[in-house]
């Protein structure tokens, strides 16, 4: 098991790298058909699932709190066809990546929490 907890701390930490699952069995110092099996059986989900869920997630982050264009938020999270991060992300998250883009932003004219203040509100009060 442990070696299947390194190969998926290596896609956690590398996710915008070309990844293939034979990097990762190799990191798992196991075969490629007998690492994909084993991380299915620990996991619930492929290797390449866990790593195409990885980048989305990544994707979904960037699209919220940046500007960034979407073919370089597709890039910048490892991934090299924008057609295919749409169907995917589409797939994921039920709807395209500008849309969800869209429905991140805040209402025009509601001014947004500075995340400072949020966690300093949300902090309990010292012990007196």
């Amino acid at each position: 098991m442990r070696h299947l907890v390194r190969a998926r701390d290596a896609v956690d930490a590398r996710y915008c790298e070309q990844l293939t699952v034979d990097d990762l069995a190799e990191a798992a110092r196991m075969s490629r058909a007998h690492f994909s099996r084993e991380f299915r059986r620990a996991f619930g989900e492929s290797p390449h699932s866990y790593l195409l869920t990885r980048r989305l997630e990544r994707a979904a982050a960037l699209l919220r709190t940046t500007d960034r264009s979407i073919l370089d938020v597709c890039l910048s999270v490892g991934l090299s066809s924008v057609g295919s991060f749409t169907s995917s992300f589409r797939r994921a998250f039920g709807v395209p990546p500008a849309a969800y883009r869209m429905a991140a932003r805040p209402t025009p004219g509601v001014e947004a929490i500075p995340q400072c203040l949020v966690r300093s509100q949300g902090r309990p009060a010292p012990a007196k």
